[in-house]
């Protein structure tokens, strides 16, 4: 689909005002507005206040793990987070809702009010770079981990999918969760296949007896 590709290629996004406009209407209508946090986000909540978490590495916008309760110190959002808006000139950053109510006040293309610049959700598009201090920390925190959960994963997103090998040769345990198989499997201690939302919060109670 060459329209959708657009929406979601930095390139055009930023020298096509049609293409944002676009991009501001399909945003209003986000499946992540009504999303609500799952019996495994609480599950993660429920480990961290148990002191068992050390850092929580996630590829989802949704935010779900922060409105199930996650602490923004240990989140973190490889690929942004669509709850915010970022201004790709001087970097503002404030709620996305703030923003669609200007779009459904009849502002098409919102620009930022403090610099004029563009405005997008803060999330990672194609042709954007990654965070690099997000990066850096996803793979420090692989380094010094005893027990790496992947859950929900291909884990063919590079260079985030590292974390699975650093944290192995590291002598990290290796715990997989997906209904698919993965590259690492042959590496991890298990390998668990039932839903995420039914297996992970039996794997987070047990962690936290």
């Amino acid at each position: 689909n060459p329209a959708a590709e657009k929406l979601s290629d930095i390139r055009y996004y930023t020298a096509d005002p049609e293409v944002r406009k676009a991009s501001w209407r399909a945003r209003l209508t986000h499946p992540a507005w009504a999303a609500e946090p799952n019996p495994g986000h609480h599950a993660l909540v429920a480990l961290e206040r148990r002191g068992k978490l050390a850092a929580l590495i996630t590829q989802n916008i949704d935010g779900l793990h922060l409105r199930a309760g996650s602490s923004p110190q240990l989140v973190l959002e490889v690929h942004g987070n669509l709850h915010r808006a970022i201004c790709l000139g001087c970097g503002w950053k404030g709620g996305m809702q703030a923003v669609l109510e200007r779009v459904r006040a009849g502002e098409a293309d919102p620009s930022c009010e403090t610099c004029g610049g563009i405005l997008k959700s803060d999330t990672i598009s194609f042709g954007q770079s990654l965070v690099p201090e997000v990066i850096e920390r996803a793979m420090e925190s692989a380094q010094r981990t005893d027990l790496l959960l992947a859950v929900g994963t291909s884990l063919q997103v590079f260079p985030i999918a590292n974390v699975v090998p650093i944290a192995k040769t590291s002598g990290a345990r290796i715990v997989i969760m997906n209904a698919e198989p993965t590259q690492f499997d042959g590496i991890a201690d298990a390998v668990l296949k039932q839903p995420i939302s039914v297996e992970l919060p039996l794997v987070c109670a047990a962690m936290s007896a």
